[in-house]
């Protein structure tokens, strides 16, 4: 079964980044809210995502974000994803998240939406 590798690390300015790479799907979901609700306990809530390289998310993968999103609004933040790999924006626009969510190509670009 694949698996979800994810990195974390803080950037200036209270940026918590995040990479994943694999399938985010109902068997690896857990990880990744695992990964965000450490980084809100740090009382970080502006985060940047990257799925450059992340092959799949499913209905559960994303509802981690969508879970995380109201609560990093609410304390002045906002999730935004940067370099979303195809496969994956297909899935976020079938869903109608594409609506919801900011989307970056660069760093700089992902860093501006704060």
């Amino acid at each position: 079964m694949p698996d979800l590798k994810l990195r974390q690390e803080m950037l200036p300015g209270g940026i918590a980044y995040i990479e994943a790479e694999g399938f985010l799907d109902a068997h690896t979901f857990e990880e990744m809210d695992r990964l965000v609700s450490g980084v809100f306990k740090q009382n970080c809530f502006r985060v940047i995502v990257k799925l450059e390289k992340l092959d799949y998310i499913s209905s559960a993968g994303a509802g981690v974000f969508v879970a995380a999103v109201s609560r990093s609004r609410d304390n002045r933040g906002d999730i935004v994803f940067l370099k979303v790999s195809p496969s994956v924006r297909e899935v976020f626009d079938l869903l109608g998240l594409s609506a919801i969510f900011q989307f970056a190509e660069t760093r700089e670009e992902a860093e501006a939406c704060f």
